[in-house]
């Protein structure tokens, strides 16, 4: 789809899903552990989730994948309601631009589909990401998962109207 810097931007295929686990994990144990404790960040991503059931979750989302040099560093999912349920990027490749072209290939999505808006429930972490590209806090939230709190952000973004 899109590519810079042996970064290519595409679509998901069935047999991304353990690479994108890898991903996933990384970027929650890794990237989001400034902002959240051990225990919060096992509850959000355990080592033993089911691989299977995570499978399953990645083909439901069929999300737009950023590969570089045939390594699976990113992904992001847009649903058809405008809705921005995955958004994550490894740390390898942190700041290095992979987050701005997931980000630009939802806001195509978006353009395409005619949607009106963007909205995501953002960790602490991708606050600041999603506050540059345009979103705003709507509210702050917490989500329970496996019996940890943790705190996070409902943020939207008004789109153009399409032509």
């Amino acid at each position: 789809m899109k590519a810079r810097e042996n970064t290519t931007i595409r679509t998901f295929n069935a047999g991304d899903a353990a690479g994108l686990w890898a991903v996933y994990y990384a970027a929650v144990h890794q990237t989001a552990s400034a902002d959240y404790s051990l225990a919060q960040l096992n509850a959000w991503a355990p080592a033993d989730f089911d691989q299977a059931k995570w499978h399953r979750r990645l083909c439901a989302l069929s999300p737009f994948v950023a590969e570089r040099d045939g390594v699976l560093v990113g992904y992001g999912d847009l649903q058809p309601n405008g809705y921005i349920d995955h958004f994550f990027v490894s740390p390898s490749v942190a700041r290095q631009g992979v987050g701005s072209m997931l980000m630009e290939a939802i806001h195509l999505s978006a353009r395409a589909r005619h949607l009106e808006s963007l909205f995501a429930d953002v960790s602490l972490t991708a606050r600041p990401f999603f506050e540059r590209w345009g979103f705003a806090v709507e509210r702050a939230t917490s989500l329970t998962v496996r019996g940890w709190s943790l705190d996070n952000f409902r943020m939207s973004k008004a789109l153009a109207a399409y032509a």
